[in-house]
């Protein structure tokens, strides 16, 4: 059991932070995770539309039993999100959804604007999904069965460590940024070579410390792509597969995310100005979501947002674009 709780607590940052949490336990101890007190904020569902999970409309004369799930074009279709809508969302409200449901808000939105600065980030596994199949069909049969009460405190250590994403618009580039380095220095080559930055605090403590120092790790390249989930428009990908060539960057632990390790790609698209709805994926296989925000951000695009202004696409948005519906 033991083994197995290293497994899925490592894959928490293999999707953000490579190996870095799975070397962190061995090296700083499960105390660590325990005494962290790092919370999600709590769930609440948010007020918009989503389709029935599968499609009663579509049947298979040979096989009877088939389950067709609804597809994505058409809940956009049927279920539009306006302006007003997308603007309500928080980070809490995507942490509410089950993994259907996030699947199909992601669908109904468009990369908007690579982000630029400083975003502080939140992850969630899927819910309802049996994690020791999702760990076996990741790893290729590693043995050991991990009980779904894992994932709470999987997802408590991810928050522990990861704290974000520092990005950088002009170069194209991203890197990953944690708070305390301690539990990760044994990955690092040389920490004391590791770029550090300082960036605004979040949180209760904002008041008092209104900025905090973060270790830069784990460096990725910025491009528009195909997402892995809908293929109708591009997504803002993060890919680790040829950061060796981004200064700053330690072969351990980065390589570890990339194209000779466990070839890592982050895709987002914005909900809103300051958010942004992200997934995770290790070998092409879908690992977890996670939710990306800049308040400032938030702050000076919101009227702009709501008053209908373009939004800048540095993505395709697809033939159609994304359909919006307006609040009656």
């Amino acid at each position: 059991m033991a083994s197995a709780l290293r497994i899925v607590l490592g894959l928490v940052l293999l999707g953000l932070l490579a190996l870095a949490l799975l070397w962190a336990l061995t090296f700083a101890g499960y105390g660590f995770l325990l005494s962290a007190n790092q919370r999600a904020p709590e769930p609440v569902r948010p007020a918009i539309a989503f389709a029935p999970l599968t499609d009663e409309s579509l049947a298979d004369p040979d096989n009877p039993t088939k389950v067709f799930r609804v597809d994505l074009a058409r809940v956009e279709a049927l279920h539009p999100l306006s302006r007003e809508e997308l603007a309500g969302l928080t980070a809490a409200h995507l942490l509410s959804l089950n993994q259907e449901e996030l699947d199909q808000l992601y669908a109904r939105l468009t990369a908007g604007p690579i982000p630029d600065g400083p975003y502080w980030g939140d992850l969630m596994f899927a819910r309802g999904d049996s994690m020791d199949v999702r760990i076996e069909e990741i790893l290729g049969g590693i043995g050991g069965r991990i009980a779904e009460t894992k994932t709470e405190l999987a997802e408590l250590a991810g928050r522990s460590l990861w704290k974000g994403k520092l990005f950088d618009r002009d170069e194209r580039e991203l890197r990953n940024f944690v708070e305390n380095l301690r539990p990760l220095r044994a990955l690092v080559d040389d920490p004391g070579a590791l770029p550090t930055v300082w960036v605004p605090r979040e949180g209760p403590l904002a008041r008092v410390v209104p900025s905090t120092r973060v270790w830069l790790l784990f460096p990725a390249k910025l491009h528009c792509g195909q997402s892995l989930l809908d293929g109708r428009r591009e997504s803002i990908i993060i890919d680790y597969a040829y950061s060796d060539g981004i200064a700053g960057y330690q072969p351990n632990p980065d390589a570890l995310a990339g194209r000779h390790g466990l070839r890592i790609r982050d895709e987002i698209r914005m909900v809103r100005p300051g958010l942004y709805l992200g997934r995770a994926y290790l070998h092409k296989a879908f690992l977890l979501n996670f939710v990306l925000e800049n308040p400032d951000v938030a702050e000076a695009g919101r009227a702009g947002f709501l008053a209908g202004e373009p939004v800048a696409e540095d993505c395709w948005p697809g033939e159609q674009g994304r359909q919006s519906a307006s609040l009656r």
